[in-house]
């Protein structure tokens, strides 16, 4: 399986009792699709993968499935305790996804060894395509990426870290020591401020969380990119995705509240963040508005 395009990280919208609101949801990835995206990512980051009981993940899932009806692939997020990501991959699997974007243990220090022994050991309990997620306390050496890139069900390697050295030798080994189609990803919050710097090294695909509230944003930046259009590109990280970046840094995990404040702001009722998260403060709402206003200032 080879994905193309940008690919779409939905939100998973919350209803007034807290219960994931799944007309919304299908709203939400329907809207997403019609706009052309290469794959959905469901119940990932953007979608809250850590506050999600399992059987609403697997809810999402099939939500998903039904919305996208096979027009893109779907993928669903696993990860935390080996056992937990092991039955989360098997909900992805009952619920129809395509594949899994495998998120890091969490709260533990990995030694990469152990990250192979914890990638296996998942992918013993699926048959579904895997796309392995270094990010925090998940990072691999270039040898032991070689290790999980040439397990068969492993088709993908997304990079949250942020390295270019570290993520150049890895992209490098797992290139020139694996037999098999496999494709890198940046992973990075707001990714498209960092695309120019990772396509430098070959690696073109990317997550777009302004997808979710802004597909017309996202695309005419993505077309920008591919079609070298540097001064356009340039506008757009300048006046667009810094800003959007900057805010983002004030408060830990606004890489999601702003996100799903800026769908709610479109029009679709997705409700806040599950705790721990925050929603944002009424200031930085309206820094968000102004921020999006100038993205699409741009389009024209």
């Amino acid at each position: 399986m080879q994905l193309d395009g940008v690919l779409f990280f939905p939100v998973t919208p919350f209803d007034p009792e807290g219960a994931v609101a799944e007309s919304v949801l299908a709203e939400h990835i329907k809207h997403g699709v019609s706009a052309g995206p290469g794959a959905v990512f469901v119940a990932c980051g953007t979608g809250e993968f850590h506050a999600l009981e399992i059987d609403e993940f697997e809810r999402a899932v099939a939500v998903a499935v039904e919305a996208t009806a096979g027009r893109v692939p779907v993928f669903a997020g696993a990860g935390g305790p080996v056992g937990a990501a092991k039955k989360f991959a098997l909900a992805a699997a009952r619920a129809g996804a395509d594949g899994l974007l495998l998120l890091p243990p969490y709260l533990v220090t990995n030694p990469p060894r152990g990250l192979v022994r914890y990638v296996t050991e998942v992918a013993s309990a699926t048959e579904l395509p895997i796309i392995v997620y270094q990010r925090n306390n998940a990072v691999f050496t270039p040898e032991t990426a070689v290790e999980v890139a040439s397990l068969p069900t492993v088709i993908g390697f997304k990079d949250g870290l942020g390295d270019l050295d570290q993520l150049q030798r890895v992209v490098l080994s797992v290139r020139s020591q694996v037999n098999k189609p496999f494709q890198f990803f940046n992973g990075l919050p707001t990714a498209e401020l960092t695309v120019p710097a990772y396509r430098g090294i070959g690696v073109d695909l990317y997550s777009s969380a302004v997808f979710c509230f802004a597909p017309d944003i996202s695309l005419a930046f993505y077309n920008a990119v591919t079609s070298g259009d540097t001064v356009l590109t340039q506008r757009f990280l300048t006046e667009f995705f810094k800003p959007l970046v900057e805010l983002r840094d004030q408060v830990p995990g606004y890489a999601v509240s702003l996100v799903k404040a800026a769908v709610r702001a479109s029009g679709l009722d997705v409700g806040g963040v599950r705790p721990p998260l925050l929603d944002p403060t009424p200031e930085h709402l309206e820094q968000l508005d102004t921020i999006i206003a100038a993205g699409r200032k741009l389009l024209a």
